[in-house]
């Protein structure tokens, strides 16, 4: 009897062990489904979060192709547009659009870039040039300054360029926003806000110097050359026009290779797409 009781005992034990055994088991393939559910569908979330993510104009300009070819959706005419803020001196330096940069800094690079090409075409304004002014009796001759126009043109353009890429702030800021996190974004926001301070610092005092020396010398020039400072300044005012015009034609090619690389059903345009970032930096 004895005998019997211990074995339906271990029946009983061993019965309750499989059952704590299958239910841990289901347990397990329950958790692992729940982990499983939840990564997929954090993963979707974060795809729509990707998708909902909205992009400025000058992140759209500057993504790699494989992220232009999901997120820019724009038409040619808006691309075009976007090119012409940034590089039109006029949108650029007085028109108050959507971006992170300060209208203040925007409007002294205006005029800055002004004085860079005054200066420049001193910079070109020769003896051979005042002897030649003084053969023509005065006259502007545009033919015999246009080599010189366009050299001074191209100079201070690329000037201009890199001035705007150092000092403008929305390349800073856009930093902040791609963070992936609240306290990464906090801790950069603060490393960004000490680099502008010095940004802005350094362009003013520089900007400063540079127009002090740039008033000092161009009028002891005018004071020498009285004649030849009309000629010296239709050529600033004739160099700076072409930077009007300009950005009208340059951005055609650059928004044509870019919706040609990003529309068509081949996906192995890069090497267009490279093309339009070149013609979008000049």
């Amino acid at each position: 009897m004895k005998s019997n009781n211990k074995n339906r005992r271990l029946n009983i034990f061993s019965e309750d062990t499989n059952q704590n055994n299958t239910q841990n088991k289901e347990n397990k393939n329950k958790s692992k489904s729940k982990n499983s559910f939840s990564a997929s569908k954090t993963k979707k979330n974060f795809i729509k979060n990707l998708l909902i993510y909205n992009y400025d104009d000058y992140e759209l300009n500057y993504m790699d192709y494989a992220k232009a070819i999901l997120f820019d959706k724009r038409s040619c005419c808006r691309y075009y547009f976007s090119l012409l803020k940034i590089k039109h001196p006029l949108l650029f330096g007085f028109c108050p659009f959507n971006d992170y940069n300060t209208l203040i800094i925007k409007s002294c690079i205006f005029f800055l870039s002004f004085c860079i090409y005054y200066i420049i075409n001193f910079l070109f304004f020769t003896e051979e040039m005042i002897h030649k002014i003084y053969e023509d009796g005065g006259k502007y001759n545009i033919l015999y300054f246009l080599p010189t126009l366009s050299i001074s043109f191209a100079i201070s353009h690329v000037l201009t360029i890199i001035i705007k890429f150092i000092f403008l702030s929305e390349r800073n800021i856009l930093e902040i926003k791609s963070q992936l996190s609240f306290m990464a974004a906090f801790k950069k926001s603060l490393k960004v806000e000490k680099n502008l301070k010095i940004k802005y610092v350094l362009f003013f005092l520089f900007g400063l110097i540079f127009l002090f020396g740039f008033w000092l010398i161009l009028s002891s020039f005018g004071a020498v050359y009285k004649n030849s400072q009309i000629i010296l300044i239709m050529n600033t005012l004739i160099s700076f026009g072409i930077e009007f015009i300009y950005p009208f034609f340059i951005n055609i090619f650059a928004a044509l290779f870019r919706i040609c690389s990003l529309s068509t059903k081949k996906r192995n345009l890069g090497c267009i797409y490279c093309i339009s970032k070149f013609f979008q930096l000049l």
